[in-house]
Order: structure tokens, then sequence, then C-alpha cells
């Protein structure tokens, strides 16, 4: 009997030293991870190779750990992947998370890259809390990279080589092989004739270099010409153009002084419309009168004589038959 309680005395004391070690242990990881922070990563791609415990890297440096992995029920298309990183590690706004695959094994990593220097660590807005931390914790958006991304888009990588293979199948078909064929039969004729052509091809390109060369010297010589055009018009017409202004204002003072002339002469021309012109007039009429009997007497002295200025016409005789 003394045997059997020793035995069990021991065994108590061993179960009570191993759940001391135990409680001491959790107390340890509590206690060398209660600085660490929590974030939460939605992925909208598989996950595969991801699972609890699996290493979570920045910038390739291990930094924690992924502590669950859940469907997001409000969007099932989506993958909740909580992780716990050191308290150094610089989550800052602009930091991405994306799945990489470590070696050919199969498992995956969550890795995290891109902080900004400088920019504040993501955390939860205060009274936005079920918006933009839905479980309370900062969320790390994501960033397609690596496998996924290839995988993500392969379907679409495999139906535009499918839309390929089709239309290379449609361009060769037998109907645009002769095409072809004709295109190039005519492409080795055109390239034959350009090449019993090639002396005059060439004997062309040597003229035509000649003539840009004249007609670089030509609009050189032009350019020459210009300066030299404007060179006279600065050196002639500036000393024309002053005279011809002096001519002006010579011709602007004769004008005003006949227009004082003018208005000093106008009086006497007043005058000379109303009195003098109406009596050059009845002279006028006078001399017309005294012309009329100038010529009436000279006709007189033609027909009659001196005699008939003086006496009366005799009468012709009359003769009794």
């Amino acid at each position: 009997m003394e045997t059997r309680s020793n035995h069990v005395l021991v065994g108590a004391v061993v179960l009570i030293l191993l759940l001391m070690l135990a409680l001491f242990t959790v107390w340890l990881a509590r206690l060398s991870g209660g600085n660490d922070k929590e974030y939460d990563i939605f992925f909208k791609q598989a996950v595969d190779g991801v699972n609890k415990g699996s290493p979570v890297s920045f910038s390739g440096v291990p930094s924690g750990q992924v502590t669950d992995i859940a469907l997001f029920k409000p969007d099932p298309q989506f993958v909740r992947v909580r992780i716990r990183v050191n308290d150094d590690v610089p989550i800052l706004e602009g930091t991405t998370a994306t799945i990489q695959g470590i070696g050919f094994t199969g498992v995956s990593q969550v890795s995290l890259d891109g902080a900004v220097k400088g920019a504040p660590p993501i955390a939860c807005p205060e009274g936005e809390s079920t918006q933009e931390c839905p479980f309370g914790v900062p969320v790390i958006p994501t960033r397609q990279g690596g496998l996924g991304a290839i995988l993500n888009s392969a379907p679409q990588l495999l139906e535009r080589i499918s839309t390929l293979t089709e239309r290379l199948t449609e361009l060769l078909s037998d109907r645009n092989q002769n095409s072809i064929a004709g295109i190039l039969a005519n492409t080795q004729r055109l390239t034959d004739a350009l090449a019993d052509r090639g002396p005059e091809i060439a004997a062309t390109m040597a003229e035509t270099r000649i003539a840009i060369q004249k007609a670089g010297v030509a609009a050189q010589q032009i350019g020459e010409l210009a300066a030299t055009t404007n060179g006279v018009l600065a050196d002639d017409v500036k000393p024309a153009m002053q005279n011809l202004n002096k001519a002006i204002g010579a011709a602007q003072k004769s004008a005003e002084t006949l227009d004082a002339a003018i208005g000093d002469a106008r009086p006497g021309l007043q005058a000379f419309s109303k009195q003098t012109v109406p009596e050059v007039g009845q002279l006028v009429s006078d001399l017309r009168t005294l012309t009329e009997a100038l010529a009436d007497v000279a006709e007189r002295v033609n027909r009659g004589g001196a005699g008939s200025l003086v006496g009366s016409s005799k009468l012709p005789d009359y003769e009794a038959k």
C-alpha cells in the first residue's frame, strides 16, 4: 500500500510540474507576442499553399506568420487572411500584400512590400471601423504578383491563344496561301525589275542630290539678297521718305495759303459775278447788233457802190410793149 501511495504522489507531482511548465510556456508566448500587430488581407484569388502558421515576410525578411484563413461571408469571392507581424515592422500606407511560392514544394507565404518613407502607418480610422476595418484590425491592400497573377490570368491567356490559333488557321487557308504566293511572286518580279533599273535609279538619286544642293545654294543666295535689300531699304528709302514728308508738309502749307487767298478774294468775285457779268453780257449783245449793221452796210456797198449809202435806189426803167 505504501508503494502504491508513493507512485500516486510522484505521478501527481509530475502532472503538476508539467501543467506549470505548460502555463509558463503559454505565458512566455503571450509575453513575446504581446506587442505584435494583427492585420487582415482580403485576397481575390486562390490562396493555395497558404495555411495557418505560414510565414509572412516584409521585403524578403521574415516578419510574422498567418494566424487565420477564412472565406469573407459578405462576398465569398474574397478570402480573408489574418496575419500577425512584429511590432518593429513598418506597415505604412502604400504597403501591399501578395502570395509568393517558396521553391517547388507547393508551400506559399504572404509577402509584404511597397512601404513609402514618411507615410503614416496603416490603422483603422476612428468611427469607421465597420467599413474599412470590418473585423476590428487594419486591412492591407493586395497586389497580384508572381504565381498568383499567372494563375489568375491563365484562362484569359488560354482564350487569347485559342483565338489567335483560329485566326492563324483562317489566314493560312488554301485560298489565302495562293494569294500569298501570288504576292510573293509579284514582289519577286518587282525586286528583279528594281535590280535591273539599279543604275538608272542611282543616276536619278545622284541628280536629285545635285538638285538639292543647288536648291540649298539658291536659298542661301536668296537669303543674302534679302539681307542686301533690307540694307538698301534702310539706307535709301528712309531719306526719300523724309523728303516726301517735307514735300507733303510744303504742299499742305501751300493749300492753306491758297485757301486764305480765296477767302480774301471771295467778296470781289461775288461783285464781279453780280455786276460785271451782266454788263459784259449787254456789251456782247450790243456788239452783235453793231456787227449785223456793219454787215448790212458792207452788203449795200458791194451792191450799189458808195452812192447807195446817201440816196435811194433807182427804179428800173419801164418799157411799154
